[in-house]
């Protein structure tokens, strides 16, 4: 069995930004990835601006610290002022353009008005209550780089430097099925033996989630014929496709043999707890559709993971296969819903993430205090579902078993414990938020 680590370095090692690219408003841009940098075309803000009600003035008119000045002209924010003629001031309001000839804002609260005449109660250094022209942008720099998932904040960056149309990629093809005669659709009766698919609607919400084109074909009956037409039909205008279910080694697993025939698959079983069935390979598809979906390194934090996989001999193929043909990539799943939530976590989404573009896939951990005690440790890499509780501490939930799907919902997020490791309650452990792993 291949480590996390190796696991993921195999897949990272094999993905590559997908072609295609579109230009959309950037209003409608969230949670794309950028294929180009955004570079700005002017500083922001764009002149000396106030950032306070008040009074812009000239320094050097209060040289005894306070002084009586004539109001000569009121600046609102978007009306473009006079020089400041020296020995007055101007009512000026937050926002608003700085006249020439000013080098500092009293704000409101330090003076005294009468009439058309103010009175200065605080002597202002040069540059006080004054918003520089380019503090926070410089005309010329690149304020999002190519390979960034655009979050709410990222597009009102964009904006604030006039973009109104930003470059993505686009969209990742993301085919997925489900295999198991005993699933049933919720609303259909259940019969003896059945039980409801709850993966089709996590997966499915996970692949929206990430802003994929998703493609479902249901699910799809336990037979080795059933699986291959649904696999070669899949793979026709594909990026990726996700099967869940069927990856064991059972006389009724035809998933395995199915990718086998056509394609090929490059790992197959992982060293982790729950979710050690996890199959990766690809399925073959007509060279015209498209050209082969070769691998290349990786680069960055993740090519150091990616040396971590050379002791692995089954990801030569995922990792330096030379195609003759196209393929699209595979992906199959365990059928336990708690193995197939934590395995998609972890290794289909910064998958797909960097199919998408994305450069930094991996996500960020906490080193947080254990609350509770696990006198038995496992030979596998467990993730745990804990939760952070008042304290700042972890609670564990008190059944790990990866058929329990109400642990991935009482907990915020997954504990990373190493290979036959105990865990003492006071112990810092390793723990990955959900809002880390869900985006």
């Amino acid at each position: 069995m291949l480590s996390t680590a190796d696991a993921l370095a195999t897949l990272l090692g094999a993905a590559r930004a997908i072609d295609g690219t579109e230009t959309l408003s950037t209003l409608d841009a969230l949670n794309r990835v950028l294929a180009v940098d955004v570079v700005s075309p002017l500083d922001v803000p764009p002149m000396h601006t106030s950032s306070m009600d008040g009074y812009a003035v000239r320094t050097a008119d209060l040289t005894q610290g306070t002084g009586r000045l004539p109001v000569s002209q009121r600046i609102p924010a978007g009306h473009a002022p006079q020089p400041l003629a020296a020995g007055t001031a101007a009512r000026i309001f937050t926002g608003a353009t700085v006249p020439p000839g000013a080098d500092a804002v009293v704000m409101q609260e330090q003076a005294e008005v009468a009439g058309d005449e103010v009175t200065i109660l605080h002597r202002p250094n040069a540059g006080e209550w004054i918003t520089a022209q380019g503090a926070d942008i410089r005309s010329g720099s690149v304020i999002l780089p190519a390979g960034t998932r655009l979050t709410p904040q990222a597009l009102g960056l964009a904006a604030s430097v006039g973009c109104a149309e930003l470059t993505v990629q686009r969209r990742v093809k993301v085919a997925v099925f489900f295999t198991g005669d005993e699933l049933t659709m919720p609303g259909d009766p259940l019969k003896p033996g059945a039980i409801y698919n709850s993966n089709r609607f996590t997966l499915r919400g996970l692949l929206v989630n990430l802003g994929c084109d998703v493609t479902d074909y249901g699910i799809v009956a336990d037979r080795l014929d059933a699986t291959r037409a649904t696999l070669r039909d899949a793979a026709q205008a594909h990026d990726l496709i996700l099967t869940c279910g069927g990856v064991s080694v059972g006389e009724e697993d035809h998933v395995k043999p199915a990718v086998e025939a056509e394609g090929r698959l490059s790992m197959w079983q992982i060293a982790m707890k729950p979710g050690k069935p996890l199959a990766f390979g690809a399925v073959r598809r007509p060279a015209s559709d498209g050209e082969a979906l070769a691998a290349e390194p990786a680069t960055g934090t993740d090519a150091t993971q990616a040396t971590q996989a050379t002791n692995a001999t089954n990801a030569t193929n995922a990792t330096n296969a030379t195609n003759t043909v196209a393929e699209t990539f595979f992906i199959g799943l365990p059928g336990n819903p708690v193995s197939s939530f934590v395995t998609f976590l972890l290794f289909v989404r910064p998958f797909l993430l960097r199919l998408a573009g994305v450069r930094t896939v991996s996500p960020r951990a906490l080193s947080l205090r254990a609350d509770f005690t696990q006198q038995k440790g496992d030979r596998r890499n467990e993730f745990l579902r804990a939760r952070v509780n008042a304290t700042g501490g972890l609670d564990l939930f008190p059944n790990q078993s990866s058929a329990v799907l109400t642990s991935t919902v009482w907990g915020d997020g997954l504990i990373d414990n190493p290979p036959n490791h105990t865990i003492s309650a006071g112990e810092t452990v390793r723990f990955i938020p959900f809002s880390e792993l869900l985006n």
